[in-house]
């Protein structure tokens, strides 16, 4: 329990990492969705979901090559939902927050295959 408890502390303990989780409240995102949110090389976003789907705060699919993460739901441990009502109510009113939402409405209604074209991951 204490292992799962400080992965989950580390996942929480990048800003990047937290703006991801952020980005999946509103529904699954393509990996090249969340390379465009965070303006960071590939290979470091794919590092990132890595951690945070170790931690169990989010999960993954592949659909051919590309990958999908979405947060996680259904029967997740207790603490795993305390961090994402931690992460939902800490950034209701935080600035960053609102300017990934509002590229997240752009990023979301772009078709995903225009958007994981600049992307070989």
């Amino acid at each position: 329990m204490i292992k799962n408890l400080t992965q989950t502390c580390k996942a929480l303990g990048d800003p990047q990492r937290v703006r991801a989780l952020a980005a999946l409240r509103g529904g699954e995102l393509c990996l090249c969705g969340l390379i465009t949110l965070l303006k960071l090389a590939p290979s470091t976003v794919s590092k990132h979901m890595s951690l945070l789907v170790q931690a169990e705060l989010v999960l993954s699919r592949k659909d051919g090559r590309w990958v999908y993460y979405r947060i996680a739901d259904g029967r997740v441990p207790a603490h795993i939902r305390v961090a994402l009502d931690l992460v939902e109510t800490t950034l209701r009113d935080d600035p960053q927050a609102a300017r990934d939402t509002r590229a997240l409405g752009r990023i979301r209604a772009a078709d995903d295959k225009e958007i994981c074209k600049c992307y070989r991951v």
